[in-house]
């Protein structure tokens, strides 16, 4: 299983609470895999993706501190047994599977999940972050509790033919277990939200619009608009608790 590796050389597995959608503030233990199939130039965890001699373009290009990332220095491959085992140690029966982009490690989640519940019991919770692009199978689908789908938006600087499956969207919607997240900035960006929310048949109440931003004064500038918007078309408004509490950094 190909984890995100911490900068002391441990896998991104870490206790903290959910930051984010409608569990926030729920004890819980994040795993991060490694590598995604988009490539968007706002991520806060292209560590995952923005390998050297990628062609990809990232805001933090013109940083003199920023560099693409080495592959083999930031990618752990550990037996699921091994990832189980770290997991379950902190004794929390919530677990948020990340990434990167995590479905593209599907048989290793449902290998996950099936230790973990034998560990812990029918108590386990898991949830999983994907940007939509995906569709999961009937065996994960069966074991996850809670899809939590991004669905990425043109101010990630994705191609649409890349970051838009309108099929797979409508399939998640169906499921009963999605919440949409957008990560929302201007205007434009709402309107692209209420086009792909009626294309896809979500429900209102399981759309969550989220501020853009890596640190609380960004998040406060978008914070009054983006309710205000939640307010007129029924969605919900989703902060991001982590980055209030820790700041924009890793393992928490």
């Amino acid at each position: 299983m190909k984890l995100a590796r911490l900068p002391e050389g441990e896998p991104e597995i870490f206790f903290t609470v959910q930051g984010e959608g409608r569990n926030v503030g729920l004890p819980t233990v994040f795993v991060r895999t490694s590598l995604c199939n988009l490539h968007c130039r706002w991520c806060d965890t292209d560590y995952t993706w923005n390998w050297e001699g990628t062609p990809f373009a990232h805001d933090r290009d013109s940083d003199p501190d920023y560099a693409k990332y080495r592959r083999e220095e930031l990618i752990l491959d550990l037996p699921v047994a091994e990832v189980a085992e770290k997991a379950a140690a902190y004794g929390c029966p919530n677990f948020v599977f990340t990434g990167g982009e995590p479905l593209l490690h599907e048989d290793d989640w449902i290998g996950l999940m099936k230790i973990l519940r034998s560990k812990l019991g029918e108590k386990t919770h898991f949830e999983i972050e994907t940007n939509g692009t995906r569709k999961p199978g009937a065996e994960f689908l069966e074991l996850i509790d809670q899809l939590n789908i991004s669905p990425k938006l043109s101010n990630s600087g994705v191609a649409a033919s890349l970051r838009t499956r309108e099929s797979v969207l409508q399939f998640l919607a169906a499921t009963g277990k999605a919440d949409f997240k957008f990560v929302v900035e201007t205007e434009t960006d709402l309107e692209e939200v209420r086009e792909l929310v009626e294309l896809s048949g979500i429900p209102a109440d399981h759309v969550f619009l989220m501020p853009k931003g890596t640190s609380t004064t960004e998040l406060d500038e978008r914070a009054t608009w983006l309710v205000e918007q939640c307010q007129a078309h029924g969605f919900r408004f989703s902060d991001r608790l982590h980055v209030r509490l820790f700041g924009s950094r890793r393992g928490v």
